[in-house]
């Protein structure tokens, strides 16, 4: 996993390109992207690609002088052209995006020789509006969500609460890239192989594109899991146990490794904002387990006492060299240490790791139970 570094801006950035920017001058070559049109679906993934710290783009080429798409590239400061041809003469491009659904462009674009610069339209353009489309629904939840984080961070703890927020969706923002701009990459080389089956063996072919299909249904399952994760159901009425619970149910089944969960507990003495940040440290435990851990097994244990909350993250993975590691800030932080210990501290409790290679790792959360009126965050109000 990237390591995810939390800007603190309190101000919105003078525009999303200098915001890549910023991101990307740590060494990071970012993606160069021209886009064909700019009318709905050259919109969207100008949306998307602005929020993307790995893609730069560097073009648009659109004949209408005046679409959403166009003004949208010149607010960003994007190159518009009115020939496309003149996209495929730049020499920083990576990767062109047709759009249009014009069938002489795309001939045009079959008939271009450049071994560097790959190239997605017609069929393949199909199966990114599918991509599009979800990603656009996520965004709209996800945007809806935050606006209440916000609110409710506010309440409570102004300065922290804007950190974490922006901290919160540069992590969704990976989350989409990762699931999202890998899976174009991966359906626009098979997409070019199906191209070339279709008269050299059809059924290799038909067989390649239903591979293909699955590939872009789990890419719009991860889109709906990002949702998910953010705002479960739960959190309306916020029942923590129920919540770590479901969420659990939906982890087993989507990364195959076996879990176990107990809570006890009167979840009434728990601030809901107490609440929110612990599902959130499980959140990050549990998401750690698949990316470095290599377990087959899980185990989540919550306990609300009289004055204290214990939870308890426990798999039987490889494990890692505490000590080592955590001597490497950089390296740790690839664990969400910052963002967990910031939440425990939040909350007037700590977050510590027990783990040896090989022998699997324990996250272990504790939190103490007080009134609102005792909590760290409310001498600030």
């Amino acid at each position: 996993m990237a390591p995810l570094k939390s800007s603190k801006p309190t101000k919105r950035s003078p525009s999303p390109i200098t915001k890549m920017a910023s991101r990307t001058a740590k060494g990071v070559t970012p993606s160069r992207v021209a886009i064909i049109g700019a009318g709905q679906g050259g919109t969207a993934l100008m949306e998307i690609f602005a929020e993307d710290p790995l893609v730069t783009v560097v073009g648009v080429a659109e004949t209408r002088p005046i679409t959403r798409g166009v003004r949208l590239a010149k607010k960003l400061g994007i190159p518009v052209l009115r020939r496309y041809q003149d996209l495929l003469k730049m020499k920083d491009v990576d990767l062109v995006i047709d759009v249009t659904g014009n069938p002489e462009v795309e001939q045009k674009l079959l008939d271009v020789q450049a071994p560097h610069l790959a190239l997605v339209g017609g069929a393949s353009a199909k199966f990114m509006w599918q991509l599009i489309e979800a990603r656009i629904r996520a965004s709209a939840e996800i945007e809806s969500t935050l606006t209440r984080y916000q609110s409710l961070f506010r309440l409570y703890v102004k300065e922290e609460a804007e950190g974490a927020v922006d901290e919160e969706r540069t992590r969704i923002a990976c989350e989409i890239h990762d699931g999202l701009v890998q899976t174009l990459v991966g359906v626009n080389l098979k997409m070019e192989r199906v191209r070339e089956l279709v008269l050299e063996d059809p059924n290799k072919g038909l067989t390649m594109m239903n591979q293909t299909k699955g590939e872009l249904k789990h890419a719009i399952q991860e889109a709906r899991e990002v949702v998910y994760n953010l705002r479960p159901g739960q959190y309306d009425h916020m029942a923590l146990i129920p919540a770590l619970s479901n969420y659990l149910t939906l982890y087993e089944r989507e990364h195959r490794i076996g879990t176990t969960f107990e809570g006890t507990g009167d979840e009434s003495q728990l601030d809901p904002k107490a609440k929110v940040f612990v599902f959130r440290m499980v959140q990050e435990a549990l998401s750690n387990v698949v990316k470095h851990a290599n377990a087959t097994k899980v185990v989540v244990n919550l306990h609300l006492n009289k004055d204290l909350l214990e939870a308890k993250v426990l798999d039987d993975g490889q494990g890692f060299d505490l000590q080592k590691e955590s001597q490497n800030p950089e390296k740790w932080d690839h664990f969400g240490v910052r963002s967990m210990k910031e939440r425990a501290r939040m909350l007037g409790g700590e977050v510590r790791w027990v783990s040896k290679p090989r022998a699997g790792t324990t996250v272990e959360i504790t939190i103490p139970l007080a009134t609102k009126e005792k909590f760290r965050y409310a001498k600030k109000n």
